[in-house]
């Protein structure tokens, strides 16, 4: 463009898609990088870093697929088939019997009871876990350094002690004859296990014992993450330590309580072993019965097999169902998955 006097302006016609000032293959705005060359945010060539994290997980995966995926799919392949005694000694072949276990379960009433007893069992485990993992967390932020020491290695003595280890000392410090718990309370003879809720009583008793050390740890943990500001401008303005403990100090441990919740109700949803030991099997007629013990006495004490795959399939999906709200939950609180 040349101006009045003929003289040519800054503002000189370009031609289209060039940018003023800028020459040819020059590094200006416009300049794009040449095919075949990495210009800035470029994946790099030859690499795949999308499936990079896969590689290094992919031999975990293997072993995970060996031994979790295979067995479930041998459970479930076991709950559509008539499997007893007959077609494991190959007397009888293996018939397709599709839902028919499954309605046979379904229909039985001892199935419901024992299902009822599982979650009501399981529910008052679960809280008292919590309750006293929480309160002794708590306790650990207020004692010194001597007493603290000494219940946090009695509490992971406890956490490491093998489940029937626990369960047979259990019976015998509450054992009817030779027990010290029935001399020091002055109850004489009395049978634990022989009432149904006294053995439900009993059993909960251990569970607990050996499930609060988790609870408490991680709590504790969680507390002394929290900023000591926080709770000293609590107290500063007139707060109890119930009120601190409600209104400051839970909520900031919600995701750390979701995840100690979620995994007892696992862990406390399929006892076996205690349940087993401390009550010989299911205490008397069957009345300390849970899921996982009603299960292991359909298939191998009935030979049953097909039965106890049902059951445990049905123990899974009620798992799954608790896990999936777990996973509901981290995301309602913004936390990655």
């Amino acid at each position: 463009m040349t101006g009045p006097n003929g003289t040519k302006t800054a503002g000189a016609a370009t031609a289209p898609g060039r940018v003023p000032g800028a020459r040819k293959g020059s590094d200006g705005p416009a300049a794009r990088p040449r095919r075949g060359t990495d210009g800035p945010g470029a994946r790099p060539r030859g690499r795949h870093p999308g499936w990079t994290p896969w590689l290094y997980l992919l031999p975990a995966l293997v072993v995970l697929g060996g031994l979790l995926l295979y067995p479930i799919y041998q459970l479930g392949l076991i709950s559509f088939l008539e499997y007893t005694q007959a077609q494991v000694s190959g007397g009888e072949p293996t018939s397709f019997q599709g839902l028919g276990n499954y309605t046979a379960l379904f229909s039985d009433p001892q199935f419901w009871q024992v299902l009822l007893a599982t979650v009501l069992f399981a529910a008052a485990c679960v809280v008292t876990t919590l309750a006293v993992g929480c309160a002794l967390a708590v306790l650990l932020t207020r004692v010194w350094a001597v007493p603290r020491l000494a219940l946090m290695l009695a509490a992971l003595g406890a956490w490491a002690t093998p489940a029937v280890t626990g369960s047979t000392v259990w019976v015998f410090l509450f054992d009817p004859d030779f027990g010290p718990v029935n001399r020091l309370l002055g109850l004489g003879d009395f049978s634990w296990t022989y009432g149904r809720l006294s053995a439900f009583a009993l059993v909960l008793f251990e569970v607990v014992w050996c499930s609060f050390p988790f609870v408490m740890v991680t709590v504790y943990a969680g507390i002394k993450a929290i900023p000591s500001e926080v709770l000293e401008a609590a107290a500063l303005d007139g707060a109890s330590q119930w009120r601190i403990w409600r209104s400051v100090t839970a909520p900031m441990l919600r995701p750390i309580l979701v995840v100690v919740t979620i995994q007892s109700i696992i862990w406390d949803f399929k006892v076996f072993t205690q349940i087993y030991v401390m009550t010989n099997g299911g205490g008397i007629a069957g009345q300390n019965l849970v899921l996982n013990v009603y299960a292991y006495q359909k298939a191998f004490a009935s030979s049953e097999y097909s039965l106890g795959s049902a059951i445990g399939v049905v123990m899974l999906l009620i798992l799954l169902a608790v896990t999936l709200v777990y996973l509901r939950l981290l995301r309602r609180q913004g936390e990655e998955l």
